[in-house]
């Protein structure tokens, strides 16, 4: 353990996981090490299975690092994030999550840039494995973004809404936040509920406060999928709740009779859905889908009450 104050803070933030956790742990051996001292913070997130028993033991701790395990009883990612926030003291704070493997020299990439050009956040490649299984047919290149996948081409900085960087593999200058705020506790992963968009938002908002974001293709992290339990149900009912989610913050405090271009928005996509399913097949219509799971949930998160 070092003394040192840290340059980095490696937060991995988890919950009830405690399977894929391992795998991840014993991953951290293998980093080399970035010329500056770093900490690893892990931010358990609640679990109630075997991971705070895990997480006690000493083998999975990387040599000469500073580990700490903190416990944050309020569901949900950002909240975790947001814990880690508090707790991290390295002048950069690097994000990953509990099912991944970074590259070797995945820390080593990300301190070379953050040195040399001192931005307010960085994003890295992020690749897909497929740990144990073959890829599902209607498993189409176009989807593996909502699995995480990864992929800006060159460095660069990055200044367009279109090029976000992801929650598995981000890092911020840690004093950005008292400029752009937390995350978002209403948005991001909370237990079994498939709510997501927590790392976009909080890109668009780096945007609009002039913050500088470098993306850092060297730094590499593989996320583990575990092909057994993927369904498409999973991409369905991603984006039904995203669209549930931005159909009350549209609304707002209006009305909650949704405007007939949103019924008909939602009519189109069930067609066009409908459509692609009869001529091409299950195989290839689950985009089609997902589009039409979105404007159904933006239509009934309009009609709903806020929670």
């Amino acid at each position: 353990m070092t003394s040192s104050t840290p340059f980095i803070t490696v937060a991995l933030c988890t919950h009830n996981h405690a399977d894929r956790l391992a795998r991840t742990l014993e991953t951290l051996a293998h980093l080399r090490s970035p010329r500056q001292a770093w900490e690893m913070l892990v931010i358990d997130n609640g679990s109630t299975d075997a991971t705070p028993a895990l997480l006690a033991r000493s083998e999975w701790r990387p040599e000469n690092v500073e580990v700490r395990v903190v416990r944050e009883d309020r569901l949900g990612l950002s909240n975790a994030r947001n814990r880690a926030l508090r707790e991290a003291r390295g002048e950069y704070l690097l994000f990953m999550d509990d099912d991944e493997t970074p590259d070797a020299d995945w820390l080593c990439a990300y301190e070379r840039a953050m040195e040399e050009f001192r931005p307010d956040a960085l994003g890295g490649r992020i690749e897909v494995f497929f740990e144990d299984g073959a890829r599902p047919d209607w498993l189409q290149d176009e989807l593996l973004g909502f699995l995480g996948k990864l992929d800006h081409g060159e460095a660069r900085w990055l200044e367009a809404p279109s090029t976000p960087i992801f929650g598995g593999n981000f890092a911020f200058r840690r004093g950005v936040f008292d400029t752009i705020g937390d995350f978002d506790a209403r948005l991001g992963r909370m237990g079994k509920a498939n709510i997501g968009g927590e790392d976009t938002e909080i890109y668009r908002r780096l945007l609009q406060h002039g913050c500088k974001v470098r993306w850092v293709p060297q730094a590499v992290i593989q996320h583990r999928i575990q092909t057994p339990k993927l369904r498409r149900g999973y991409f369905l009912d991603l984006h039904f709740r995203q669209g549930s989610s931005e159909g009350a913050a549209k609304r707002g405090a209006g009305g909650r009779v949704p405007p007939p271009y949103l019924l008909a928005q939602w009519l189109r996509a069930l067609g066009r859905a409908l459509g692609c399913r009869l001529r091409s097949g299950s195989d290839h219509s689950l985009r089609m889908e997902m589009n039409a799971a979105y404007f159904c949930g933006f239509v009934i998160g309009w009609i709903r009450d806020p929670e």
